[in-house]
């Protein structure tokens, strides 16, 4: 059985789930697969969890204020990992990619085998990409700053991220709209930052933020989310991995 450990957010949790029934439909119910969503929506916010140095305020405080937050999201997580441990789950995935800036120590801490998905977007990358092409990174603040994908494709491939500007106007409003369910407006706020990394001719884009195929991909068949040549969707790419796992 999958466990899914969702809630991070909400919407992208169940992209995940609808796109592992759709990948692997079974004629009947006993052939799709068994797996388990717990919707912690209560977990700390990641980005927000995310350590910043600032003039304001010495080092030493800063950097306490940041293990705490940081222990905070890591204790909900590891809550969340035991819950589906506990449900007899062969395994966990994690549909946030924010979220594993914890993996190295949620991994550690959990046993049980935790699906690294920017590693599997790097597998899948490496399958459909020529190294030192570029690579266009769409992302939250915090992915962007912690570097979880930058750790596997900064050997292979040049990784582009938008300009700051893009990132505050386009990227970060098109997640938080996802979020609040405005999936339409958020489809045409993310548009810029597409068209940036285009011009800067990214061979393909990741979308690194959970809640960004749902607004890039908003109303469109499953299909032609499959079939992209540009867009790399991280969810899609994790629910095959989970699968391959499944049936081993």
């Amino acid at each position: 059985m999958i466990g899914i450990l969702g809630g991070m957010g909400t919407q992208a949790g169940l992209d995940f789930c609808n796109k592992l029934a759709i990948l692997y439909r079974g004629k009947i119910d006993q052939e799709y697969p068994l797996f388990v969503l717990y919707n912690k929506s209560n977990i700390p916010g990641r980005p927000e969890s995310i350590g910043v140095q600032t003039k304001n305020l010495s080092d030493k405080i800063t950097n306490k204020k940041s293990k705490k937050k940081y222990s905070l999201v890591l204790k909900s997580l590891l809550e969340g990992c035991r819950v589906l441990k506990k449900s007899k789950c062969k395994f966990i995935v994690i549909p946030c990619n924010t979220a594993h800036y914890w993996y190295d120590d949620l991994q550690k801490k959990i046993n049980l085998t935790i699906i690294n998905m920017p590693k599997e977007v790097f597998n899948y990358t490496l399958k459909k990409c020529k190294k030192k092409s570029s690579i266009g990174l769409l992302a939250t603040e915090g992915t962007l700053k912690t570097g979880i994908y930058n750790k596997f494709f900064d050997k292979d491939y040049n990784l582009v991220p938008p300009s700051k500007l893009i990132q505050k106007n386009s990227v970060n409003k098109a997640i938080k709209l996802v979020k609040m369910g405005k999936v339409k407006t958020a489809s045409k706020i993310i548009k810029p930052a597409i068209d940036f990394l285009l011009k800067r001719k990214c061979k393909k884009i990741i979308l690194g933020c959970t809640e960004l195929p749902i607004a890039i991909f908003a109303f469109k068949s499953f299909k032609t989310i499959k079939s992209s040549k540009i867009f790399l969707d991280p969810n899609l790419i994790l629910a095959n991995a989970a699968m391959n796992k499944y049936n081993k």
